[in-house]
């Protein structure tokens, strides 16, 4: 009882506050169905936490998530939706849709993993589930339950009170690679969408607006150059080595580094690098990320990297045969009233209930990785970020949900899945995303998302001025150009390979959720498993 009064004190002074409703009276209807979906996503903890499994289990990289699409597909129109599948040409995305007319709720997170982030979940020391194999390490498996759970709690309100509105769910393929959401704006997906509602795992609880800290925006690039073969010891000079241009970019890129900005990013690896020693390599190719803060940065660090393949080729006496962009991000720009609103609601639901055991499965892994032992976070964050000044931007990752944010009024829910301290985009990332911690931060994440749809459904107020807010502050000065040309294509192609040699290996392990309550039962690992007094690390119950 204390905490429903506590969450029904915290929705009125959500629904009551100028940020969240523009109203200066509670709409005891929208306080009262907030309630009832909050609940109603209580009762789906299972469902969640199922879905949450299950995907985690796929481990699936970018394009390739094919297992992952099938299972989605089939749950989303189990539950009535109607979905177009292959959308924007690439084979594992797809656009689900639910309800009529206006206002249209679009509602999306990413699908894909990492690679060689294949990990036991549960166990707060490395041991990996299919060696060099990949797996969630970002977490991508846990947004979909976020939002799915959402849509179906607000579904069945929607259905009962007859409220007009649509929901599409959408998935972002190959986040990894960058490689789809800027395809999604060129398709139209979004040119009859009100709003976007976008959902990405964190250790916090938390929102922002304008220009977030530590996003870039990027293109991917990948050059390819083309030689002359010969033998590489009987003939050498009559070779013109592929490999010789490569190595040439990286050095220039290299050198080049010290005179761009500071804010920028780059990094490369080498895709092809010949095919055996005593052959002159007569094609080799590099592939470039170039971040930046803005748009017309991303586009000059592309021209530099340009200029410096021109250059290796030109010394190497090789041709650059071709440069192909593989993905490409604006850089973020999320809307302040739909920020505010979002943030109301977070507060109103609070942290998820960490028992002794989350808590101690967090400190035993931030100790693995030698960081500060906090355990996991026990309230939101307190402020709604705002932008940082220009001065105070340093850079760092991307998200090509950017692009999306620049073709409708967009927000980002941070979800309290993931444990503080972990390096990102790597095997420890992993280890929570299919244990407690992950669940019940998805299902604390359904509720805010799920509360933020009603918002929207019954404030349409807060629809008006997320569009104000776009036209007038967002997009007054500066309007979207895509990074990708007319000519580019998703690179579907990408991760065939890796998929090709782990799948079948992988496949015995997916979660069978009619035999198992959870995947740790499926796997025989007690929660937590830590590091034993020996050393030693783990279970040896996986097969």
């Amino acid at each position: 009882m204390i905490r429903r009064f506590v969450i029904t004190a915290l929705v009125v002074a959500a629904v009551s506050s100028k940020a969240s409703a523009q109203v200066t009276a509670p709409d005891s209807r929208l306080v009262r169905l907030k309630l009832e979906l909050a609940a109603d996503v209580d009762t789906r903890a299972t469902f969640t936490q199922q879905m949450v499994d299950q995907i985690f289990s796929f481990g699936e990289l970018g394009f390739q998530e094919f297992e992952t699409s099938k299972y989605l597909v089939a749950l989303l129109r189990r539950e009535g939706f109607t979905v177009e599948e292959g959308y924007a040409g690439i084979p594992t995305a797809f656009v689900a849709t639910w309800g009529s007319g206006k206002p249209v709720l679009a509602l999306g997170t990413d699908l894909d993993g990492i690679p060689q982030a294949s990990q036991k979940p549960g166990l707060a020391c490395r041991e990996a589930q299919v060696a060099a194999a990949p797996g969630h390490g970002e977490g991508h498996n846990t947004g979909m339950s976020v939002n799915i759970t959402a849509a179906l709690a607000l579904k069945k309100i929607m259905e009962r009170e007859k409220i007009p509105g649509t929901i599409k769910i959408w998935p972002g393929v190959a986040e990894e690679q960058i490689g789809t959401k800027a395809y999604y704006v060129r398709a139209g997906l979004f040119k009859d969408v009100d709003v976007n509602l976008f959902a990405h795992v964190d250790d916090s609880f938390a929102t922002d607006w304008g220009h977030p800290d530590g996003y870039t925006g990027l293109v991917s690039v990948l050059y390819t150059f083309k030689g002359q073969s010969a033998h590489s010891a009987g003939a050498p000079w009559r070779g013109r080595s592929a490999l010789d241009a490569v190595e040439l970019m990286n050095i220039g890129w290299n050198f080049r580094r010290e005179h761009i900005r500071l804010p920028s990013r780059s990094h490369y690896v080498i895709q092809n690098g010949g095919d055996q020693p005593n052959v002159v390599p007569q094609n080799a190719s590099v592939w470039y990320y170039f971040r930046e803060l803005d748009y017309p940065n991303i586009r000059s660090l592309w021209a530099i990297g340009d200029s410096v393949a021109a250059g290796a080729a030109m010394m190497s006496g090789t041709t650059l045969d071709n440069s192909r962009v593989l993905g490409s991000a604006w850089p973020p720009h999320f809307n302040k009233p739909m920020a505010e609103a979002m943030f109301a609601n977070i507060k109103a639901v609070g942290m998820p209930k960490w028992t002794d055991d989350d808590q101690r499965f967090a400190k035993a892994l931030q100790k693995e990785l030698k960081q500060k032992e906090d355990g996991l976070k026990l309230q939101p964050d307190t402020t709604l970020q705002g932008p940082p000044t220009d001065l105070a931007r340093n850079g760092g990752g991307s998200d090509d949900i950017g692009d999306v944010s620049w073709a409708v009024p967009t927000i980002t829910l941070r979800y309290p899945s993931g444990i503080p301290g972990t390096p990102g985009h790597n095997w420890a990332d992993a280890i929570a995303m299919a244990t407690p911690v992950a669940h019940k931060g998805a299902t604390a994440g359904a509720k805010a998302q799920g509360m933020m749809l009603l918002d929207l459904l019954l404030t349409p107020k807060l629809i008006s001025d997320a569009w104000d807010y776009y036209r007038n502050v967002q997009t007054k000065e500066m309007k979207y150009q895509p990074l990708i040309r007319p000519e580019d294509r998703p690179a579907i192609e990408l991760n065939q390979g890796i998929l090709a040699k782990y799948r079948e290996q992988m496949r015995p392990l997916y979660y069978d959720a009619r035999k198992y309550k959870s995947y740790l039962e499926q796997l025989g690992i007690t929660y937590p498993t830590l590091r034993a007094a020996d050393g030693s690390c783990g279970s040896s119950a996986i097969p």
